[in-house]
């Protein structure tokens, strides 16, 4: 598979690890936009949250869970999770994964 994160998973591709376990990966972003920014994938290659079914979905409960044990370890005040879907969307891997923002007062900026 030619997925940049299923490589990162695979341990093909390095990556600063912040949280594992046999279901999700969670590692910093090459390209952080907050003092805290952390990538949080599922281990199983869902292109996006279009491709999540009833099996798979569960998923998403798991990386929200990864998610609040980051933002306490971290000691966040406060945080935003992010998942862009599809191009148009800002999704720029075809592989379902949600960002961990933190660490500064987040402000919705204006389009």
């Amino acid at each position: 598979m030619n997925c940049l994160f299923c490589k990162i998973i695979a341990g093909e591709i390095k990556s600063t690890k912040a949280y594992e376990d046999s279901k999700v990966l969670a590692f910093q972003d090459l390209n952080p936009i907050a003092p805290v920014h952390i990538l949080i994938v599922p281990k199983m290659h869902i292109a996006s949250a279009d491709y999540l079914d009833a099996a798979s979905s569960q998923i998403v409960g798991d990386i929200f869970l990864v998610a609040s044990k980051l933002a306490e370890k971290l000691n966040l005040n406060g945080y935003r999770i992010i998942n862009n879907c599809g191009e148009d969307g800002g999704q720029s891997v075809p592989h379902i994964h949600f960002h961990l923002l933190g660490g500064k007062r987040l402000n919705w900026e204006p389009l």
